[in-house]
Parts: C-alpha cells; sequence; structure tokens
C-alpha cells in the first residue's frame, strides 16, 4: 500500500493543478476556430475598434426565456460576440439579456413593444411544439437588442433584411451578420462628427409622402438631413457629407451639372436613385391597361459617363418578380382578382458578394434600366445588384401592357443572365468639364465659390448609380398612410430596400471598414432528408445502440488497463 501512495499523492496534485488552470483561465477567453467558415473569429478590424472603447456600453438582448432552438442559438452567438467584447473593452462592453414585457402591466407591456418597434426592433409571430408535442404555441419574439451608452440608444434588428428567407436561412444569415450589427451600434454611438445628409431639390425629384420613411426611419434617425435647393446656392455646401440625388423628372442645367461636378471633386459623395425612361404604376392604373414609356432627358449622360456608368434608354423585366392585382376572369357580375408575377417589378440581388449587398433579402424594384460600365481611368466598378438569370431587356420608347406574358413562347424572351441595376464607383473622379469649361465660368467659381475650378478629385471618393428612381420610395396605404419602403401595399412584404440604403450611407460616408465584416458567409448544414428516409432503420438503430455500447466498451477498455497495469505490482 505504501508504494501506491505516490501514485495516489500524484493524481492530487494533477486534480489541483486541473482546479487552479480553471480558476486562472476563468478570466481569459482564448481558443481555436476550426470551423471552414470562421464562424466564432471576430474580425481585426472590430477588434481594434472596440479595443478603443473609452465609455461604458451596455447591450440588452430580448431572447430570454422559453425560445425556439434557433432562436436560443442566435442568443448564444450574441452572447459570445458580448463576452468577447467585454474582454477587449478592459470591462467597457457589456451584455444583460431580457424578456419583453415580464412581470408588466397589460399596458406598460403595450408601451414598451410599441417604443422597442419605434426603435427598430419588429416583433416576429413564432410557432413551436410543446414540449408534449400535443399542440402549438405561438409566441412573440423581438429578435433584437438595444445598445445604450452616454450619447444615446440605438436599436439592432437582427433580423433586418431577412424577411422573406426561411426560418432556418434567416436566423443563420442574422448569425453571420451579428459581428457587424453590434461593431455598426457601437459606430453609431461613438461618432464625434455625425455625417451629414443633403436631398438633392431642384429638378422635380420626390417631395411627398412617398419619402417619408426615407427621411424620418433612415436619414433623421442615424445622420444629419437638410434640403439642397440646386438653384438657390452657388456651390454645393461642403458640410454635406453625402448628396441624395433621388428620382428626378426634369432635365439638369449645365450650371446645375457643374455644381455636383464640382461638388464630387472635392470629396462630396453622391448616391444617384435615377430613372432615364418615365413609366409608374400610377401611369397605368390610370390608364385602360397600357400607356407609352419614353425618354426624360435628364442630361445627365455626361456626367455618369465620366465617372465610369452609363444609365441606358431600356426597361428591365425578370420573371424573379413581385405580385400585383390582376383581373382574372368574372362571376357575375364581379370581376375575379388574383395576385400575379409583374415582370417590370424585379427582385433583384447580390451576385457578386459585395459587402453591401451581401446576406440581403431581395430588393424591390419598380421599372428599372439596365446600367453599364464604361472605362475610366483609376475607376474602380462594382456591381451591387443584378437580376436573376431571367431577365428581359426591352428598348423605349416602348408600349407598357398591364399583361405581358400571354404564352409560354413569351418566357423564352426572359434569357439575359445578371443584368446590372445598381453600381458602386471607387476612386479619383476626373472632371466632366476638365478642357471644357469656359473662362467665364472659372472666373464665376473663383468669385462667387469658396474656392476655384477642381479638374480631378485629389483622394479617393465613392458613388452609387442606381438605375431606378423608385428603389428609395415607400408606398401609401389608403388605411394605413406611408409603409414601409420596399415594401408591396397589397401583400405588405416587406423587401430589403431600407437595409441597402442604410449600407450604402454606412459605406460611402465613414463605416467602410467595419462593412467589410458584411462579408462573413455562414454555411447551412443541414441533414440529408432523402438519405434519412432511404436508411431510415439504420440511423435510428444506430442511434439507440451507440449511446448504450459507447460507454461500456470504454469501461471494459479501462478495467482491461486496470488489470494489466496492477497485476505487475508486488505482492506484501
Amino acid at each position: 500500500m505504501r508504494k501506491l501512495r505516490p501514485y495516489y499523492f500524484h493524481w492530487i496534485i494533477a486534480v489541483a493543478i486541473v482546479i487552479a488552470l480553471n480558476i486562472i483561465f476563468s478570466f481569459f477567453q482564448a481558443g481555436i476556430d476550426l470551423t471552414q467558415d470562421k464562424r466564432y473569429t471576430i474580425s481585426e478590424t472590430s477588434l481594434d475598434y472596440v479595443s478603443q472603447l473609452s465609455q461604458p456600453l451596455e447591450l440588452t438582448v430580448y431572447l430570454d426565456g422559453d425560445l425556439p432552438i434557433g432562436f436560443k442559438r442566435l442568443a448564444k452567438a450574441t452572447e459570445n460576440i458580448a463576452n468577447r467584447y467585454h474582454q477587449i473593452s478592459r470591462g467597457n462592453f457589456s451584455i444583460k439579456f431580457e424578456i419583453p414585457g415580464e412581470g408588466l402591466t397589460d399596458s406598460s407591456k403595450a408601451l414598451l413593444f410599441d417604443s422597442l418597434q419605434r426603435i427598430g426592433i419588429h416583433p416576429t409571430n413564432v410557432k413551436s411544439q410543446k414540449e408534449d408535442l400535443s399542440k402549438t404555441k405561438e409566441s412573440l419574439v423581438f429578435p433584437g437588442a438595444i445598445l445604450s451608452g452616454e450619447n444615446g440608444q440605438v436599436g439592432i434588428d437582427f433580423l433586418e433584411g431577412q424577411n422573406n428567407l426561411s426560418g432556418l436561412d434567416a436566423l443563420n444569415n442574422a448569425e453571420s451578420q451579428l459581428e457587424y450589427k453590434i461593431t455598426r451600434a457601437i459606430k453609431l454611438l461613438q461618432r464625434k462628427q455625425i455625417p451629414v445628409v443633403g436631398y438633392l431639390i431642384g429638378n422635380a425629384e420626390v417631395l411627398d409622402l412617398r419619402i417619408y420613411d426615407l427621411v424620418e426611419n433612415v436619414l433623421k434617425k442615424e445622420y444629419g438631413f437638410g434640403l439642397i435647393d440646386i438653384d438657390s446656392v452657388n456651390y454645393i455646401p461642403k458640410q454635406f457629407d453625402v448628396l441624395l440625388i433621388n428620382k428626378p423628372m426634369k432635365p439638369f442645367t449645365d450650371n446645375q451639372k457643374l455644381k455636383i461636378d464640382q461638388y464630387i471633386m472635392k470629396g462630396g459623395k453622391v448616391v444617384w436613385a435615377l430613372d432615364n425612361v418615365y413609366a409608374s404604376m400610377d401611369s397605368l392604373e390610370k390608364s385602360k391597361g397600357s400607356f407609352l414609356s419614353f425618354d426624360l432627358g435628364l442630361n445627365l449622360d455626361d456626367l455618369l459617363f465620366k465617372y465610369g456608368a452609363r444609365i441606358n434608354r431600356d426597361l428591365v423585366l425578370d420573371l424573379e418578380s413581385d405580385q400585383m392585382p390582376s383581373i382574372v376572369g368574372n362571376m357575375g357580375d364581379q370581376p375575379q382578382i388574383q395576385l400575379m408575377p409583374w415582370p417590370y417589378a424585379p427582385l433583384i440581388g447580390d451576385h457578386a458578394a459585395h459587402p453591401v449587398s451581401r446576406n440581403l433579402d431581395k430588393i424591390l424594384t419598380s421599372f428599372p434600366q439596365s446600367i453599364d460600365t464604361i472605362s475610366s481611368r483609376g475607376i474602380a466598378k462594382n456591381v451591387l445588384l443584378s437580376t436573376s438569370i431571367y431577365g428581359r431587356k426591352i428598348a423605349t420608347p416602348a408600349m407598357v401592357e398591364w399583361n405581358p406574358i400571354r404564352t409560354e413562347g413569351d418566357l423564352k424572351n426572359y434569357n439575359i443572365k445578371k443584368i446590372p441595376i445598381a453600381l458602386l464607383l471607387e476612386g479619383k473622379f476626373i472632371s466632366a468639364y476638365k478642357n471644357k469649361i469656359s473662362s467665364n465660368d472659372e472666373v464665376f467659381l473663383a468669385t462667387q465659390t469658396d474656392s476655384s475650378f477642381i479638374n480631378a478629385s485629389q483622394v479617393d471618393n465613392q458613388m452609387i448609380v442606381i438605375a431606378d428612381g423608385d428603389v428609395f420610395l415607400n408606398p401609401i396605404s389608403d388605411s394605413d398612410g406611408p409603409l414601409t419602403m420596399g415594401s408591396n401595399k397589397y401583400t405588405r412584404i416587406q423587401f430589403a430596400n431600407k437595409e441597402f440604403l442604410k449600407n450604402c450611407l454606412f459605406y460611402i460616408t465613414d463605416g467602410k471598414e467595419i462593412l467589410t465584416t458584411r462579408a462573413k458567409n455562414f454555411q447551412l448544414r443541414l441533414l440529408d432528408k432523402e438519405k434519412l428516409q432511404g436508411n431510415e432503420s439504420f440511423w435510428n438503430f444506430t442511434s439507440m445502440i451507440l449511446p448504450v455500447f459507447f460507454p461500456l466498451i470504454l469501461m471494459l477498455v479501462n478495467r482491461f488497463n486496470r488489470k494489466r497495469r496492477y497485476s505487475k505490482l508486488p505482492t506484501q
């Protein structure tokens, strides 16, 4: 027995070392990410940014309690990122979980739910089975969080931009975007200077309730905002970081274009949402089922051409499209109305995996045109949005009819793949008026503006060109008023137009480095249902037997090793 005491003593020391190491490493987080898609790796951009936090921030996550497994997984992923941020920020980032409305009266709970929606966290109704599998239950889940600090609060909707994906795909995409959304919220709270967006007017741009969601729920919430009447200023003030040109309907004069051009040369960024062709649902609804589309003559071709883009005078159709109500027959004196695909409203998406548009739901358009890239020295061009592989282009002027697809032969015309609709241009832009400006205009610029004429931008700049003037407009319901941009007022289905706009503005203002974290793409690995059904008996048998026999095998191996080891010890 005395010879066995050192053996037991070694075991006691080993256990003590393990306990000590667990206590020490509980204060640190470390690990090796062996997943193929780097699911548990935080980007260096986020780590560097969070490490510089100087003020305490608290993330309140509304994913707690009895939730379906998919939302529990999303909550756990959020907790892992928050704990990592807590460590690298030296305690300036903390997290807590809450069940929305727990312990509140019905009236207080209603006020809380309303405030969560106003800050941007929208509920989703989730169905799940009860524990006894007898019935299904419905619960209201708020898949989001609020980041709070000294400078205010920012709402984070984990499922924003994922409305029309399946449950598993939406949750998987949401998990891949957690790092970006949390870091973006930190950026918004920590900004020392808020970028200002100027909404250009003077060429019959939209100024009615169709831009309510754009102005109230995007621009005013996250940016400074102001209107710029291009004819009332000698130049576009440099205080505006971004210029939004949204669906102009009247031609631009040379003087107006010169102001825009010099604004770009000085580093100003522009988001163009343009219709080169007149076509609208209002015209179709007011007519007897058809109208003639024609060139608006905006007179912007020379500017865009110099910068590296060209919006064509055509109309783009796609079989992957939104639905509109259509009369399909009559029953007695009553017309029978049914939702039918409307190819003039393509649902476009990202096919080039750019961080601005990657992992977003489809973007809703209305009568878009195609866009081409033009060779322009020093300008990088990236397609952000394009149609599906079943697209079509028709030249204008053209007659737009309510029922464009009538026969199977018509379907054969939809054979153009991935027609570009939105383009990102980056680099040092050259002025469209280089070697063209008159001496009188040069004198005017020198005396009336804040600088002389500039031939080319001195620093890298960005602009986004979208060949659809309706992409940032919201429909208006007779009963509910302005709806969310990118939604169908008949079905109330929401698409990702708002999140796309947010990403565009964030990218070209001060969030380019952080937005690159959106490039994450988690592979959703599901079991093969066909193999499961074909070998159901085998997998049932395996799942029942292995859990029983595996521990027995380990016990037998351990018993054999102990017997072999101790049989060699000398007897007393």
